[in-house]
């Protein structure tokens, strides 16, 4: 095997190539589009589809989801395009023989997304079945979105949701991303730091989450760092001489209970110590006392060690007294259930409603709205789902917003604190049986009659074919 001995990009998505972070045959399906319309005198401006995003099923023990990634389909939309190299590269395909050279020579040179883009805003809070985002625009550029769109949405979804639980379960405990280490892959440790900051986290390991977005990063020591001196304590003395009181020392290397009390010879003013082995439970209220009878009441406990929401709420409910949470593996991919079943279908075509009705598999057709009603004590209490010219139902707010309207960016991104806030903001609502760790079953969407009927008469008109 040759590698290219200059690296000039060893696998890297950038705004150069990140159209191409997409399946083949999205490519191969959009020439198609273009051949076909080509000799059949077809214009784009009459080729329009329709497709929704949305989640067939809960993941496992998940009784809502949070929408997260939207951002990062906009970057795409606005800033993807075929490169003159891009270009050369695809021509050169054989399986593109057939296809009229007009479409390397003019229609990829000039292609910009011209989409409409509606979706729900980032940090909202949704159920399987219920569309998402909304994007409408030719077919090939509708297509093409296709996969980018499932990776980001995905991903990011999915550890959003994670991260909601466990933040549902501490409370007000300080919670840290640690997960990059396991992650699967460099962007996807930064995906996970900005989802789950976004859910209600509030650091993270992660360095390029920090320079990049904002996210605050920190750390401690590694068992190398102890291990490297002859006495455990020398590495705490010197540790503690650069950092003072930002010191966080790591003290389960050897005793952890014999270090703690080397902690407190080192001084009243660290930060904190962190344990990640054994009971984290037992060995927190044996550090917590020794701590505090050596005059460090206000050292914090950070504890890590393949945590999870469930191993958090024992913590908690046996009253370990542990300040800071540290999350890595379990967070970061989601371990529990890696995967979301988000799904990008076609719904109309041509202002026709298009529906799919394979066996466990079913979309609903035509384009929607997702009308969300609250009770009397501003809980949520169910979403409706709607075609999208229906009248809506009374005291409901609608959840699918514009964002782009015939490529051109019309919302008004908001910062990542914003994204925050409003996040933590809308679980406010959720009902705390939504919140429970023990998967419910609860109907929680409501079709409209209209939509009904509209899938009623599609089934028995094809059935008959």
């Amino acid at each position: 095997m040759i590698f290219n001995k200059n690296f000039s990009n060893p696998g890297f998505i950038t705004n150069k190539n990140i159209i191409l972070a997409t399946d083949f045959y999205q490519i191969t399906m959009g020439a198609a589009y273009y051949q076909y319309n080509l000799e059949n005198n077809i214009e784009e401006k009459d080729d329009i589809a329709t497709f929704e995003y949305f989640v067939r099923k809960f993941p496992k023990n998940r009784n809502y989801l949070i929408f997260v990634g939207l951002e990062q389909l906009i970057h795409f939309l606005q800033n993807a395009k075929f490169t003159e190299k891009i270009i050369d590269f695809l021509r050169k395909k054989k399986v593109f023989k057939n296809i009229d050279q007009s479409f390397f020579n003019e229609y990829l040179p000039d292609f910009k997304f011209k989409v409409d883009v509606y979706a729900m805003k980032e940090g909202t809070f949704f159920f399987p079945n219920e569309p998402v985002i909304r994007i409408q625009g030719p077919i090939f550029h509708a297509q093409l979105i296709e996969t980018y769109l499932l990776n980001v949405i995905n991903f990011q979804t999915i550890i959003a949701s994670k991260a909601s639980r466990i933040k549902n379960i501490a409370h007000n405990k300080i919670l840290l991303e640690f997960g990059t280490r396991r992650s699967h892959g460099p962007l996807a440790g930064v995906y996970a730091a900005r989802a789950s900051y976004i859910a209600g986290f509030n650091g993270t390991s992660n360095v390029i989450a920090d320079y990049e977005l904002g996210i605050n990063s920190s750390g401690t020591m590694a068992h190398s760092f102890v291990q490297k001196f002859e006495k455990e304590i020398d590495s705490f003395r010197v540790y503690y001489n650069i950092y003072h009181k930002d010191s966080i020392l790591l003290i389960d290397t050897y005793d952890t209970e014999k270090a703690t009390k080397k902690v407190c010879q080192i001084g009243k003013k660290i930060k904190g110590v962190r344990i990640d082995s054994g009971d984290l439970i037992e060995h927190s209220k044996k550090i917590r006392e020794i701590l505090d009878e050596n005059g460090c009441k206000e050292v914090l406990i950070i504890a890590s060690s393949d945590l999870n929401e469930y191993k958090i709420k024992e913590i908690l409910d046996k009253n370990a007294p542990i300040d800071v949470f540290g999350v890595g593996t379990e967070l970061a991919t989601s371990k529990d259930d890696p995967t979301l079943s988000g799904v990008y279908k076609l719904i109309e075509y041509n202002k026709i409603p298009k529906m799919k009705f394979s066996e466990n598999k079913i979309t609903y057709p035509g384009q929607k709205q997702v009308y969300r009603v609250y009770n009397e004590n501003n809980k949520f209490k169910e979403d409706i789902l709607a075609l999208k010219d229906e009248d809506p139902p009374e005291n409901s707010n609608p959840l699918l917003i514009p964002i782009i309207k015939d490529g051109k960016l019309v919302y008004n991104l908001p910062k990542l604190e914003e994204i925050r806030g409003f996040c933590l903001n809308n679980i406010k609502h959720l009902p705390n049986t939504l919140k429970q760790l023990d998967k419910i079953q609860i109907k929680k969407v409501t079709t409209s009659e209209q939509l009904n009927s509209l899938m009623d008469d599609f089934i028995k008109k094809h059935k008959q074919e």
